[in-house]
């Protein structure tokens, strides 16, 4: 600390905890889309602080800390705050329960990932990342709104899914990371078209992409640790016989 901080990397770091805190107030006031969308805005920054520290040799414990903090507020309590008020209130004690439980797994997550980063936590993650996480509650609330003006309120399955999404963050499965695609090397044509299409959809119709998107990831994630729990129990029983 007496040797100074790196401005831009924690300036960022700051924008996505900013946004984050947005979030709350307008979770709190009611205006659950504006929260959503500032959620998804703090996941960019979270993204572009780490990127940015990396790329200009910036990284330091003060600022891997100062972004544990900041996630936890934008992608740990707002989505919780965010979920509790948007459906889960008429639930009474089990709704507010599960908002906690989210919040809390959350930084379980986050704790584990900082004590792992220079072991085990590498490129890809151990548990559901944390931004995915509120990603996927972000994106259903302004899925649901493009169909609906009206919260679904007491919901059972938005419940179940929460407590589905706190379980995956403390998990040992694994999920994969952006940090698994060196863009330093060379790429097939096809991932270029890809990555287009990709801004293309987005483009169309922004709400069941961005919630087609966070899907795809959460039920990807499931279906190739299942496929690989599968693989090696069929290895064990190959080599037991």
């Amino acid at each position: 600390m007496k040797k100074g901080i790196y401005i831009l990397p924690n300036s960022l770091t700051i924008c996505g905890m900013f946004f984050g805190f947005y979030a709350l107030l307008s979770a709190i006031k009611g205006d659950y889309v504006r929260a959503a969308w500032a959620i998804l805005i703090a996941n960019i920054f979270d993204g572009l602080d780490g990127w940015v520290a990396r790329l200009t040799n910036t990284t330091t414990k003060f600022g891997l800390e100062l972004d544990s903090l900041s996630d936890l507020v934008a992608f740990g309590v707002a989505p919780a705050v965010l979920v509790y008020t948007w459906s889960l209130m008429p639930l009474g004690r089990p709704g507010a329960a599960t908002a906690f439980l989210f919040a809390v797994c959350g930084a379980l997550r986050l704790a584990r990932y900082n004590i792992q980063m220079v072991s085990a936590e590498k490129l890809s993650f151990t548990g559901l990342p944390i931004p995915a996480a509120a990603s996927v509650i972000a994106t259903l609330v302004i899925f649901h709104h493009n169909f609906s003006d009206t919260p679904p309120e007491g919901s059972i399955l938005v419940l179940f899914l929460t407590i589905i999404l706190s379980i995956l963050m403390v998990s040992t499965l694994r999920f994969h990371g952006i940090k698994e695609i060196d863009l330093k090397k060379r790429k097939p044509f096809w991932f270029l078209v890809f990555f287009v299409t990709l801004i293309f959809i987005t483009v169309v119709h922004p709400p069941i992409a961005l919630f087609t998107f966070a899907m795809a990831y959460l039920l990807w994630g499931i279906i190739e640790n299942t496929y690989l729990f599968y693989k090696k129990r069929l290895k064990r029983r190959t080599t037991a016989a």
